[in-house]
């Protein structure tokens, strides 16, 4: 066989006439105004669909954000119309060199600690028991969500009824088993507990749900294989649950810490004094709650309270950042 013959051998060609113009392709007909829409509307409407969001954040998240920053730098009195002169740092110094500012700093991390961690740890013990197959189902997941979706105003009630220092039902039980009350408003690490009790009852059930939906898309040949495998309840939920809703993990993790962080409605309802300042001695003001304070104080309230908010968004960062790069230490340490 001639290797030489090319492919089209076999296929009639009809000659090029000499001095004869080839015939031009036919070209598709314009596009008329209802096919150009169609398409337009086809690219542009997914971005249309979303723009409200980003207007009404640009609004109400984005601008005051900014404005903040900018603020935080001058001194702007309570009944000026404009800021004032620039200050640079002396805000931030101010707000820094503040006791209470400190206080309120240690307050927030001991709440964030005693809630968030036992938050998400419990979540996941009861997600992974309504990953079983469970009686009514439903109504046990209704359930587990049933106190976040209560007023917060309610569950004010619900604990003052219990840590209220003189009738509180917990103060009863400890008389009653011959043990002396605790002062739940004045001490201070009763006071944390109390708050992360609060947070606990109210935001369990919504991290629950969360990994709950992680679990459930687990596939269940993992599950199978492991059982194969000699490996029981204990030892799936460590090889197989954990490491397959680790992106979910983390996405609560991080959720959680920026939520107790900057923490706000619970202390305020455990707050029993008229003044609402987190306690006499600022025992459980949180750095929501300094915010607050200081925007209503009578000295240069906007900007100091500025420069707070400011340097609380960049403790969030910094413990968001610390969690995020923890959790992918760990992940890739047990993957190897």
């Amino acid at each position: 066989m001639n290797d030489n013959v090319p492919a089209t051998v076999g296929v009639a060609e009809k000659p090029a006439t000499p001095g004869v113009a080839p015939t031009p392709r036919p070209t598709a007909p314009p596009l008329t105004f209802r096919q150009r829409l169609d398409r337009w509307d086809l690219k542009a409407s997914p971005y249309l669909y979303v723009l409200p969001f980003f207007l009404v954040f640009a609004i109400i998240g984005f601008f005051p954000m900014v404005f903040s920053g900018y603020l935080s730098f001058f001194s702007w009195p309570r009944f000026s119309a404009s800021p004032g002169k620039a200050v640079g740092f002396a805000n931030y110094a101010h707000v820094l060199g503040d006791p209470v500012f400190l206080k309120a700093l240690v307050n927030t991390i001991a709440i964030f600690l005693l809630s968030s961690v036992s938050q998400i740890i419990v979540a996941t013990i009861i997600a992974a028991l309504l990953d079983n197959n469970l009686r009514a189902k439903s109504w046990w997941r209704i359930g587990v969500i049933l106190p976040f979706v209560v007023a917060p105003a309610a569950t004010a009630l619900i604990f003052g009824s219990l840590f209220s220092d003189q009738t509180g039902l917990i103060n009863d039980i400890l008389n009653g088993i011959g043990l002396s009350p605790v002062q739940w408003h004045a001490n201070r690490p009763a006071s944390w507990l109390a708050i992360a009790t609060m947070v606990n009852w109210r935001w369990t059930g919504y991290n629950t749900l969360i990994l709950l939906a992680a679990m459930v898309a687990v596939p269940r040949n993992l599950y199978e294989a492991a059982s194969i495998d000699g490996a029981g309840k204990i030892r799936q939920f460590f090889s197989v649950t954990l490491p397959s809703i680790r992106p979910t993990m983390l996405f609560v993790i991080i959720t959680s810490t920026i939520g107790g962080l900057h923490i706000f409605t619970e202390p305020r309802l455990f707050d029993t004094n008229l003044q609402h300042q987190g306690g006499a001695d600022y025992q459980y003001q949180t750095l929501t709650m300094y915010v607050f304070n200081t925007a209503n104080s009578a000295t240069d309230p906007y900007p100091r309270a500025a420069a707070a908010a400011w340097l609380l968004f960049l403790i969030i960062v910094v413990f968001a950042l610390a969690n995020y790069l923890i959790t992918r230490a760990v992940q890739r340490r047990s993957s190897i």
